[in-house]
């Protein structure tokens, strides 16, 4: 699946979510990553989805994001409601989703120019 956003006040592009792996800037990742539209953290901390710690999710805090979306790979996943502490005690907005379903959703709420951070499992 290919998704296109150009309006010029990204630094950061997400192209396309394909074959367990993600397009960034015309680059491909198969680790987890983290997009917002100031910022790419490739590859990420955790290497699956079962690693994601507090501490990951609190080291998000720092991009200042209204929501973040956790995209879980090709299935859908739900986290303990533990993990996500962090976005819990800031009153920060969190979707978990597919990471199809995570790119699709970043890509729109970037353009809305929400301030959105996306943790991506490939």
């Amino acid at each position: 699946m290919d998704f296109s956003l150009d309006n010029g006040q990204t630094r950061h592009r997400l192209q396309r979510y394909a074959n367990g792996a993600l397009y960034v800037d015309q680059t491909e990742y198969k680790t987890p990553i983290v997009i917002a539209p100031q910022a790419l953290l490739a590859p990420w901390g955790p290497t699956s989805l079962k690693e994601l710690s507090v501490d990951d999710i609190h080291s998000l805090l720092s991009l200042e994001p209204q929501i973040v979306l956790i995209g879980t790979g090709k299935m859908l996943h739900y986290l303990e409601p533990e993990r996500l502490t962090p976005l819990i005690e800031a009153q920060i907005g969190f979707e978990i989703m597919t990471t199809q379903a995570a790119c699709r959703t970043y890509t729109v709420l970037m353009a809305e120019g929400r301030q959105v951070v996306a943790c991506l499992f490939p």
